[in-house]
């Protein structure tokens, strides 16, 4: 449907944010005109009154500005056909890197202040809002080098940074791919429409598109290899070059994460592998097959099970399962669905998927494009955790602290889910449904705790090498991904030789170390919701020292004071447990 085709109680209100053309044209001019007064404030840092002056003008100044951009962005991926909304989105844009430029100078001015001055900042009660940021700028002082040394490594930034981008022109522009026959017909085989096709019901169609997809980059694996090797090169230069052990040590110090935890996590996923191959000889078992390939992992396993719930029906789904957290959080629930907190469904020219965003000052919102699926239920649940962990930091800290850290940002969100998926095992009649939730539980964990875990571990192991002074090769790195392949899916299936080439096809490769933080926040969050379903009062605790935080802490003590502590066993037995609950219910079923 066109965009005013939908029904309006499906639409959200933006009004919150921003409620005329008249305002945005006023916040945008005022932060315009800030700029310069932003700016004047360079080189008077080391004073104490101007130092505070600064910190409360340019926090007054993001948040109005935080106010227009993301106002723009949400009203133009309502419908990108409007032009009004596409030139607010275009200008803020262009705002943005002007404010970036203007507010430039706060992290390098206070960084070469002498830490006696920051910590007097510190301990002055006017700059109780600020204390973390100062804290952190302390913290990184040792790792920050001399003026000509940073200007060294600024200037060659772009330079060491060009792998990414050679990578990405060729997953985005270069890569061709044959394409897949399904009944007769050709489908275009592209990186988006993989992912769909691995889970066609027709085996030969599956086949296909795995074949044809890992040829397309055998085709390119001289230069791919190359390329992340200049990459891993580049990231263990900038860590040796500031005076880090190793690059796992440099990415994981800005979210103040040890490295014990990268570690741990691939300990646990190593020590566990039992119940994940079990699972994988379970969908063999139930698919009916001789042998079982790596492009069967994704194809259902239960049919004809979904729970079409209309959008309110969904509503008082995710209501129910949720109590367990509360009338007040309840309650908030209702506000964001009635209150026009969320767009709902899809329309001509509205930006796809899901998302929550939110400015300080409002409430947050949601983005979905609703259908009557099991997974747009979850997906439901799932936003509402980040909106709600937005709206509880909002009121829980001041405009500099509010802001949480992705290394947490997906635990609330998958808590909800988690609960959610307790709820209806609980309370559903209909055994292939239960079936069907079941199996979507264990390909999420397959999926994202011992996947992204075996991401994690290659990465660790491919950064090692260069250290060591090994070369990364196309041999070496495709041996190194082919071991750790038959390692984690066991011998239920079968290492096909292509999928010893996967690993160069993961963007997220090009940023080192980001990966595992798919597998601990799924982690926490099992850990949490655990918590949350077996122990009166962990609520409050949750709520309080999780959810109300926002980035007043580092995320890895934000999640210990919530008494989740990735550097130990405890998160991973929990969310083990609940795989292992899962599987056993499944096979109890399936009998």
């Amino acid at each position: 449907m066109k965009r005013n085709e939908v029904d309006k109680k499906y639409h959200w209100d933006l009004s919150a944010m921003v409620d005329s053309d008249k305002m945005f044209e006023r916040l945008f001019g005022e932060v315009e005109a800030a700029l310069p007064e932003l700016e004047a404030y360079k080189g008077r840092l080391g004073n104490r009154d101007d130092a505070l002056a600064c910190f409360k003008f340019e926090s007054a100044v993001s948040e109005k500005f935080e106010l227009i951009y993301i106002y723009s962005h949400m009203y133009k991926d309502e419908d990108a056909s409007n032009n009004a909304a596409m030139s607010m989105s275009v200008r803020t844009d262009g705002l943005a890197a002007k404010y970036g430029a203007a507010a430039s100078f706060i992290g390098s001015e206070l960084g070469a202040l002498d830490e006696a001055v920051l910590e007097s900042y510190i301990q002055d009660p006017a700059f109780g809002d600020y204390d973390f940021m100062l804290r952190e700028i302390i913290r990184k002082k040792a790792h920050i080098l001399s003026d000509k040394e940073e200007r060294l490594l600024a200037m060659g930034s772009e330079a060491l940074g060009t792998t990414y981008h050679v990578a990405h022109m060729l997953f985005d522009a270069d890569m061709k791919f044959k394409p897949v026959r399904k009944d007769g017909k050709k489908i275009e085989l592209t990186n988006e429409s993989y992912g769909e096709l691995l889970a066609d019901p027709d085996r030969k169609v599956r086949r296909s598109a795995f074949n044809n997809l890992y040829d397309g980059y055998i085709a390119h694996i001289n230069t791919l290899a190359a390329n992340y090797a200049g990459n891993v090169k580049a990231d263990n230069f900038y860590a040796t070059a500031r005076g880090y052990k190793d690059c796992l040590e440099s990415s994981l110090f800005g979210d103040g994460v040890p490295t014990g935890v990268y570690e741990n996590l691939i300990a646990a996923v190593n020590k566990n592998f039992a119940p994940l191959h079990r699972y994988i000889a379970l969908r063999k078992k139930l698919l009916g097959l001789k042998e079982q390939h790596m492009y069967d992992l994704y194809v259902p396993i239960v049919e004809n099970a979904e729970m079409k719930l209309p959008y309110e029906k969904a509503c008082e789904t995710v209501k129910t399962a949720l109590a367990p957290m509360g009338d007040e959080y309840v309650g908030l629930l209702d506000r964001a669905m009635t209150e026009g907190w969320i767009d709902v469904m899809p329309n001509d020219g509205k930006r796809g998927g899901a998302y929550s965003w939110s400015a300080y000052a409002a409430h947050p919102y949601v983005l979905l494009n609703y259908a009557p699926t099991t997974e747009d239920i979850f997906t439901l649940a799932h936003e509402l955790g980040h909106c709600l962990h937005s709206y509880y930091s909002q009121n829980g800290q001041p405009y500099a602290k509010w802001d949480y850290r992705i290394f947490v940002a997906e635990v609330a969100s998958i808590c909800n889910e988690t609960l959610l998926d307790d709820y209806l095992m609980k309370n559903v009649g209909d055994d292939n449904i239960k079936k069907y939730l079941l199996s979507l539980r264990l390909n999420r964990f397959r999926t994202t705790l011992f996947r992204q875990a075996m991401f994690a571990e290659f990465e660790y192991n491919a950064h090692k090498m260069d250290l060591e002074g090994k070369p990364l090769t196309v041999d070496s790195l495709c041996g190194l991904y082919l071991d750790l392949n038959k390692k984690y899916y066991g011998a239920d299936v079968v290492s096909d030789d292509r999928i010893a080439y996967e690993w160069a096809r993961i963007p997220h490769f090009y940023k080192a170390f980001y990966v595992y933080k798919y597998s601990t926040g799924m982690t926490a969050a099992t850990s949490i919701a655990h918590n949350i379903l077996g122990r009166p009062g962990y609520v409050d605790v949750y709520k309080n020292k999780f959810l109300k935080a926002g980035g007043h802490k580092l995320p890895y003590e934000i999640l210990c004071d919530a008494e989740v502590d990735l550097a130990t066993t405890k998160p991973y037995d929990d969310a083990f447990v609940f795989f292992n609950e899962a599987l056993d219910e499944l096979e109890k079923l399936c009998k």
